[in-house]
C-alpha cells in the first residue's frame, strides 16, 4: 500500500513515542453491551472528552442529551475541523499528552491512519455488531461510521430564482456566479477533504482549476458556507454540509439545497475510542450511546444527519437517499491521496 507523506511523518512520530505504527490485523473484540457495571464504572470517572467535527450546535445537543440520560457524567465537547483534530492529536502524542477519550471526524481516512499508528483502542458496541452494515464498520473493531451526510450545492432563495439556480457543479463555472460563490477548505475540514477527493476523482482537477478563477469566498469549516448563504453574504455555495442546510431551512432561513446532477459527495462521520483514554469506561458508554437507535433518531430528527441504523426513519419532507445520485466513498484511496490533494487544491485557489 502506498503511504502518504503525512502518514510517513506520523509513523516516524509514532516510532519516537514507542508506538507500533503498523499493527497486525486481528479479529474484532467481542461486542460490548451497556450493563450496570459499565454505567457504574463510567459514573466513577465522571467525564468524557469528545473531539468532534460535528457542528457545535448539534454536538452540544448530543452532549446535553447524554448528560440527561446519565447524570453525573459530563461531556467535554472539543469541536474543530477534522484536519485540525488530526493535527491536535498528533501534537498531543508528540508531547506524551493523552487528553481525548472519543474521536469523531468527517474524514474516515484519518481513522485508517490512526489505527495503523496504534492510536485507537478496538471497541464494538453491541448495537453496531447487531445492526450496522459490514461496510460501515472497521472489520477489526477500531472504528465505525456513526453518521453520514452529503455535500450538496445550495443557493440563497432571496438572491437567486429557482429557474436561475445552478443544477450541477459545472453550472458554478458560469461567469454569472463570479464573486458570488462560497466554499470551505480541505486544509481545515475533513468533510471537505472527502468531498474534494470524490469530486476531483469524478470530474477531474480541471473543475477546481476553473472554479478557482471564480473569485470564490474561501472559508474554513464545511459548516460555514450554509451560514454565509443564509446571511446573504454569497448567493451560492459550492459545498457545505447537508445537515447544516437542513437545520437552517427548517428554521426558516432562505436556503435551498441542490443535489448536483453529476452526483453528490457522500460524507461519512466515524467515531472511535482513543487508546490510553483517560476516561475509558465513560468513553465506551458514550460511544454506545451514539450508536443507540434513540440517539441515531435524535441525530437524524434534530441534527439533520443521516443514519446507517436500519430502524431510523427519515423525517417527512426530507429527500430520501434513493432519490439522490451519489458519489462513491473510498476512504482507503482517499488516505493515499490526501496530502497531494491539499497541494493541488492550494494551487487551484491560491490558498
Amino acid at each position: 500500500m502506498k503511504i502518504t507523506a503525512c502518514a510517513l511523518a506520523l509513523a516516524a512520530l509514532a516510532a519516537e513515542l514507542g508506538l507500533a505504527p503498523f499493527p497486525a490485523r486481528a479479529a474484532a473484540p467481542e461486542p460490548t453491551a451497556v450493563t450496570p457495571a459499565l454505567i457504574a464504572a463510567a459514573e466513577a470517572e465522571g467525564k468524557v472528552v469528545f473531539y468532534t467535527a460535528i457542528d457545535i450546535v448539534v454536538a452540544a445537543q448530543i452532549a446535553k442529551s447524554f448528560e440527561a440520560a446519565y447524570p453525573g457524567i459530563a461531556v467535554q465537547v472539543e469541536r474543530n475541523g477534522g484536519e485540525r483534530i488530526a493535527q491536535r492529536i498528533a501534537q498531543e502524542r508528540a508531547s506524551n499528552i493523552f487528553a481525548v477519550d472519543v474521536l469523531d471526524s468527517s474524514d474516515t481516512a484519518q481513522f485508517i491512519t490512526w489505527q495503523r499508528l496504534g492510536w485507537l483502542e478496538p471497541f464494538v458496541p453491541a448495537e453496531v455488531a447487531a445492526k450496522w452494515p459490514a461496510d460501515q464498520r472497521n472489520a477489526e473493531g477500531y472504528f465505525a461510521n456513526e453518521r453520514f451526510t452529503l455535500m450538496p450545492i445550495a443557493y440563497n432563495s432571496r438572491l437567486v430564482k429557482p429557474e436561475d439556480a445552478p443544477q450541477g457543479f459545472a453550472d458554478l463555472l458560469d461567469a454569472k456566479w463570479r464573486g458570488k460563490i462560497v466554499k470551505a477548505h480541505p486544509g481545515y475540514s475533513g468533510g471537505i477533504v472527502t468531498s474534494t477527493f470524490q469530486t476531483s476523482r469524478d470530474l477531474g482537477w480541471t473543475y477546481f482549476e476553473k472554479l478557482g478563477q471564480q473569485h470564490v469566498m474561501q472559508v474554513q469549516s464545511a459548516t460555514e458556507p450554509p451560514k454565509k448563504l443564509a446571511m446573504g453574504e454569497r448567493a451560492v455555495e459550492a459545498d457545505g454540509l447537508e445537515y447544516v442546510l437542513i437545520h437552517l431551512k427548517e428554521s426558516g432561513d432562505p436556503v435551498e439545497i441542490v443535489y448536483p446532477s453529476e452526483g453528490t459527495p457522500l460524507i461519512t462521520g466515524s467515531v472511535a475510542l482513543a487508546d490510553r483514554a483517560p476516561h475509558p469506561n465513560a468513553a465506551r458508554l458514550f460511544i454506545s450511546y451514539l450508536f443507540s437507535r434513540e440517539t441515531q433518531q435524535f441525530m437524524s430528527d434534530v441534527g439533520g444527519m443521516r443514519s446507517f441504523h436500519p430502524d431510523v426513519a427519515l423525517k417527512p419532507g426530507r429527500r430520501p437517499l434513493a432519490q439522490i445520485k451519489l458519489m462513491k466513498s473510498d476512504p482507503e484511496a482517499q488516505e493515499r491521496e490526501t496530502e497531494a490533494l491539499k497541494q493541488k487544491y492550494a494551487a487551484c485557489f491560491g490558498t
